[in-house]
């Protein structure tokens, strides 16, 4: 069954309506212009964030932004948002991925901002991204970038030893077994234990659908013949000792890529950037693909991807929004992102994509034009795919139970049995909630 999130009203146990009731009596009123200066104060960690803000300050009088910021949302950011909110004095706006609003919505965090959606801003956005932000019907988010997924691979490596750049999934075990025997040491890509957004990306790009409503009821499916054929064909790859098993973005995996141990990297759009700001000596040795996908066919899932959200602690929500807004939709903005350095963001506003594509620098990949990638594979990501109310207790649950698999040793248990264990997991927060689950 395909998630409709226009369904989930009494599946978020009132919350949407509680939050109504918080928009409508937290003194959010006003823009800028009716209240005078206004300064706002916002929390965040994407690349190139803090070069947009000062390209707003430099050029609006009327609203001003104090940035802060934070650590990414998993390394401690939600918890630092969460703990802000609940004490009374979180920022004006912060950051949010897309895993994590539905989360926040239900624990009345952040604002309705409905109202201030207009359909003229909606039909700038990608549509994926605005479904990925509409809840109960209302709107609870700006989106401010999208995901999709990609391969980076190092160009040099696959040219020298004859290998060719997988399109399917069987071509890319196929060129993980021929990585290896080319270079013992060396292996085509990384399966990160503490990072389950990956695994969800893929089993997203298979045609799972692990979230979904029906009446006032929640419904789990992660038994699906998708996720099942995801788990099944990872489970082969580390059985086999064809990828790493490196924590993402840790000493070990950036030292296996500096060294050519890893040649190969599962990412998103915004790993453009990461390879570039930790790579810089690789230049011109990278290069960018579609994700292989089951029948060669162009099919992605998103991988991360952020929001700017209101919090219920601000008391300018017109000015809030207006700021995201132009976040996600100005080209100043997007330019300012982009040409820091350190960012390949991909823009929400399908509009603005040839701006970030003049700003980013291809030199890295060879001249490659990398965001006609991302456009194809923004382009062919599920829009059926939606999250839960309780992603964090998901995503700690698989963390913990993928690092057990994955560990050193080879590991213990099976990747099917951790996500088993996520859904259980998943089922007893809903219900210490009070939320329906059907079938459980």
């Amino acid at each position: 069954m395909s998630l409709s999130w226009s369904r989930t009203t009494l599946a978020l146990a009132g919350g949407l309506t509680a939050l109504t009731l918080l928009t409508a009596c937290g003194g959010g009123s006003g823009a800028a212009g009716s209240e005078g200066p206004v300064t706002l104060t916002y929390w965040g960690w994407t690349k190139g964030t803090k070069q947009a803000v000062d390209a707003f300050n430099a050029t609006h009088r009327d609203t001003k932004v104090r940035f802060e910021e934070i650590p990414s949302g998993t390394a401690g950011g939600y918890a630092k948002i969460s703990n802000a909110v609940k004490a009374g004095d979180a920022p004006d706006l912060v950051s949010v991925e897309y895993p994590t609003l539905p989360e926040f919505v239900s624990q009345g965090a952040i604002r309705d901002i409905t109202p201030y959606m207009t359909s003229e801003l909606k039909r700038k956005l990608l549509p994926q991204a605005v479904q990925l932000t509409t809840l109960g019907g209302r709107n609870w988010a700006v989106p401010f970038d999208a995901a999709p997924q990609v391969y980076y691979y190092r160009k040099d490596f696959f040219t020298r030893h004859k290998i060719e750049v997988p399109r399917t999934w069987d071509a890319f075990r196929a060129a993980a077994t021929a990585v290896k025997k080319a270079d013992p040491k060396a292996r085509i890509g990384t399966f990160f234990p503490d990072d389950p957004t990956t695994f969800e990306a893929m089993a997203w790009q298979a045609g799972a659908h692990w979230f979904a409503t029906q009446g006032d009821s929640w419904k789990l499916n992660t038994t699906d013949p998708a996720t099942r054929k995801v788990t099944d064909y990872w489970q082969g790859l580390l059985k086999d000792g064809l990828v790493h098993t490196h924590v993402s973005f840790s000493p070990g995996w950036t030292n296996s890529l500096k060294s050519g141990g890893t040649v190969g990297y599962l990412g998103a759009s915004w790993g453009a950037g990461v390879l570039k700001g930790i790579l810089p000596d690789q230049r011109g040795k990278w290069a960018a693909a579609p994700v292989p996908s089951w029948d060669g066919r162009p099919a992605s899932g998103m991988l991360g991807g952020s929001t700017t959200a209101v919090t219920k602690s601000s008391r300018h929500i017109e000015a809030a929004v207006r700021f995201a807004t132009w976040m996600s939709t100005s080209a100043d903005a997007v330019e300012a992102r982009v040409a820091s350095g350190e960012s390949s963001a991909y823009p929400a506003a399908t509009a603005l994509r040839p701006v970030a594509r003049r700003a980013f620098d291809t030199r890295y990949y060879g001249g490659q034009d990398v965001y006609a990638l991302f456009d194809a594979a923004a382009a062919s990501v599920d829009a059926r795919w939606g999250w839960g109310p309780a992603t964090g207790t998901t995503n700690t649950t698989l963390k913990d139970e993928f690092g057990k698999v994955a560990g050193a040793g080879g590991g213990t248990g099976s990747l099917a049995a951790a996500v088993r264990a996520g859904s259980d997991a998943t089922v007893r927060e809903l219900r210490k909630r009070g939320l329906k689950v059907m079938g459980r």
